[in-house]
């Protein structure tokens, strides 16, 4: 039965206009985006199907271009499509920092920072630059590859904080293994970091390592 045919009440669509998109689950979600479904069955199942052989929304919207395409009902169109959504979602996130509002938690830190993070293939390591009243300044991708003291060039973190007049910094990586364990080169970056900023009068807040779970916090874990 294709979903014009359902009861009103049952169809995603109608249902995220009269209850909100929060009520729908990952599967009905999915089938509005995709509008369609396939012969044989509706955008619902079709979703269903979609979401268990990516195991979840998470694999499904990280998937590679060339295993999205390849499944039935899909291809260059939708991966484009659903690409610019995700990016559409980062960017409304980053939004609330642009705005320069003060940071109110750690939680608030994490959450922005695994957004922007987690689902990388290689490390990356990203700065948060803060004035006096720890309101975010800018957010910017410095340096990428195996994150250790000699791909991170601290000079270049302290001079770009100089440059925008910061107070205080919150550096962040992520690592693409999934788990947030911070390495031995982790603490010597962090430390070495530390001390040279100091030198500036420039403060370092935290060190986020983001993985699959909670982002961890190198100044809660007692790191250094």
């Amino acid at each position: 039965m294709a979903i014009t045919d359902w009861p009103a009440d049952e169809r995603p669509r109608e249902r995220l206009l009269a209850k909100g998109a929060e009520s729908l689950s990952d599967a009905e979600l999915l089938a509005i985006f995709l509008r369609v479904g396939v012969r044989g069955k509706s955008a619902v199942e079709l979703a269903r199907d979609l979401l268990q052989r990516f195991g979840g929304l998470r694999g499904l919207l990280t998937a590679q271009r060339e295993a999205f395409c390849a499944e039935h009902g899909l291809g260059n169109a939708k991966f484009a499509q659903l690409q610019a959504v995700v990016e559409m979602a980062r960017r409304h996130l980053a939004e609330s920092w642009k705005r320069g509002e003060a940071l109110e938690s750690p939680s608030r830190v994490a959450e922005y920072l695994r957004s922007s993070l987690r689902d990388r293939a290689r490390e990356v390591f990203a700065v948060l630059f803060l004035d006096q009243r720890h309101r975010v300044l800018r957010f910017e991708e410095m340096f990428q590859g195996t994150i250790d003291s000699a791909s991170v060039h601290i000079r270049e973190v302290a001079k770009r904080a100089l440059e925008l007049n910061a107070a205080a910094l919150i550096v962040a990586h992520n690592h693409p293994s999934g788990v947030a364990e911070p390495s031995v080169a982790d603490l010597q970056l962090t430390r070495r970091l530390e001390e040279a900023l100091r030198l500036f009068d420039l403060r370092l807040l935290d060190h986020f390592i983001i993985g699959d779970g909670e982002p961890l916090s190198l100044r809660e874990a007692g790191g250094w």
